[in-house]
């Protein structure tokens, strides 16, 4: 399927949380934006192209539709904007986990709609500083619209662009977004930890936790629990620190995990 909608010149955003915000910031110089969101209304701004207030239906009636809810509310979103899209419409979401959604627009909106997950892969504290050079996973699910709107992200908005399916996006996301929010959620939880007498390492790892720490609880869980491969990693991430837990009690190879499982220098300690 081919859109029959050539330029995109209106958006609409179907929530206005923390990404929603970041989002318009980005778009508004170069589209007209619609947004809803009952609970969080924007304020009308005339700024670059606009911004508008909407209703869900003003929202569904733009060229290429946002789903800026958290990932347990697209499917109610989508039955709230399915009946007033119009042929030729792309929708996108901007999803955590990226099977789940997608099996839900799939199978909910029209068959004359395009459909693109898409993950950016980054946030409000990540993005502070702009946007260019930052990551955006596009996930192709109906239609043949993916490359202009690559191209529009890459040209004009400087993000480098991975083109993906959702399996192989939420096996990748399971590590890099799993294991990087459940440390940050643990060390969070140690506080209060060092802030003078700190290693380059260590200021990194507290970086990174920065980045994360306020992030809505929402997305914590959309990454952990609706990520059908976080389980997988968690339970070897516990595996394994619970083997090195045990080894470094111990302190003898019967308790230590396979050589394979530990760090370079105390594997070799472990063989001494």
């Amino acid at each position: 399927m081919s859109s029959k909608i050539r330029t995109i010149s209106t958006i609409g955003i179907m929530g206005f949380g923390a990404f929603g915000r970041l989002m318009a910031r980005h778009l508004q110089p170069h589209f007209a934006l619609r947004v809803c969101d009952p609970g969080n209304a924007p304020a009308a701004n005339t700024s670059g192209k606009g911004l508008q207030p909407a209703t869900a239906a003003e929202v569904a009636a733009c060229d290429l539709v946002i789903l800026a809810v958290p990932v347990p509310s697209i499917p109610e979103a989508i039955t709230t904007l399915r009946p007033h899209l119009k042929a030729g419409a792309i929708v996108l979401d901007v999803g955590s986990v990226k099977i789940g959604p997608a099996r839900a627009m799939q199978a909910a909106l029209p068959d004359d709609v395009e459909i693109i997950g898409t993950h950016p892969l980054f946030g409000p504290q990540s993005a502070r500083n702009g946007l260019a050079g930052l990551k955006i996973a596009l996930c192709p699910i109906r239609g043949k619209s993916t490359p202009r709107i690559a191209a529009f992200l890459r040209h004009v908005l400087k993000l480098k662009v991975i083109v993906t399916t959702a399996d192989a996006h939420d096996r990748e996301v399971a590590m890099v977004q799993g294991l990087t929010h459940l440390i940050a959620k643990i060390l969070v939880r140690m506080e209060p930890l060092p802030r003078t007498m700190t290693t380059a390492s260590f200021d990194l790892l507290m970086q990174a936790t920065e980045m994360v720490r306020y992030d809505a609880p929402n997305v914590f869980m959309a990454i952990e629990r609706a990520n059908p491969h976080a389980k997988a990693v968690r339970d070897r991430f516990f595996a394994l620190a619970e083997e090195m837990r045990l080894f470094l009690e111990n302190g003898h190879l019967e308790a230590a995990p396979s050589a394979a499982a530990l760090p370079h220098k105390v594997a070799e300690v472990a063989q001494a």
